[in-house]
């Protein structure tokens, strides 16, 4: 598996960082993780390109993280590819449905099927995956994807506290995204700081853990949020930045 950053950044966008989506392709199987604000763009500069991609994988509905999904919709169409998939939490159906409500004029000329899902695993691009509830403000999912043929598996936390039931989730995978929206001295519910998501790492095993959702309050301030992190988890941890490409 390839997974491609397109956007790293949170509500607050930063020039170099778009909102947050994710591109994992294995072969000629694509799939999109999200679709913030920007990430179109993003996706635009791929091999793949929004045309190459018919399914996406939304973690919450938080609006940097769909904000590009109608965009996608229709750029499909122009291109004159007029399927989509999306598939998410519960209340999925109720957010497409309500922007082609809000768009009617895309209604009826692209097809485009939604699919909920919740706290199991199942099936979609051709990848095999396993759900884990989030705790954020908003319900939400956390994922992690089966390797094939010698691949490690790929965890992608979502927007959510650092908690131990999600580092036992993710614990072997080769590929570990967590969201580490802000750093130490920030008062926050509902994202981890440095320091809170090393603690609840400590005792895992993960090949690689890539720090990402970063606001603006974290720039300049990169090694003393490593430092952080590293106080209380040894493994291998970075920052993702957009446009970054990593294997599995």
């Amino acid at each position: 598996m390839r997974l491609t950053f397109l956007g790293t950044g949170s509500a607050m966008p930063l020039p170099d960082r778009a909102q947050t989506g994710l591109l994992l392709e294995r072969g000629d199987r694509r799939l999109l993780i999200d679709c913030g604000a920007g990430v179109l763009h993003r996706l635009a500069a791929t091999e793949p390109g929004y045309e190459g991609v018919s399914t996406v994988l939304l973690t919450h509905h938080h609006l940097d993280h769909v904000s590009d999904l109608l965009a996608l919709v229709k750029a499909r169409w122009l291109a004159g590819e007029a399927g989509l998939e999306v598939v998410g939490p519960t209340g999925t159906k109720a957010l497409v449905d309500d922007l082609f409500d809000t768009f009617d004029y895309l209604d009826g000329r692209v097809d485009v099927r939604v699919r909920e899902v919740g706290d199991h695993d199942f099936a979609v691009a051709g990848f095999d995956v396993s759900a884990r509830e989030t705790r954020h403000s908003v319900d939400g999912l956390a994922y992690r994807f089966a390797g094939v043929d010698g691949e490690g598996d790929l965890t992608i936390s979502s927007d959510t506290e650092a908690f131990e039931g999600l580092a036992a989730f993710a614990d072997g995978s080769a590929l570990f995204v967590h969201d580490c929206s802000f750093p130490d001295d920030v008062d926050v519910s509902n994202h981890p700081t440095p320091s809170t998501l090393g603690d609840v790492l400590d005792g895992h095993d993960y090949g690689r853990v890539y720090l990402t959702h970063l606001y603006p309050h974290t720039e300049g301030r990169h090694d003393e949020m490593l430092s952080a992190v590293a106080a209380r988890y040894d493994g291998d941890v970075r920052f993702a930045r957009d446009g970054l490409r990593v294997e599995c």
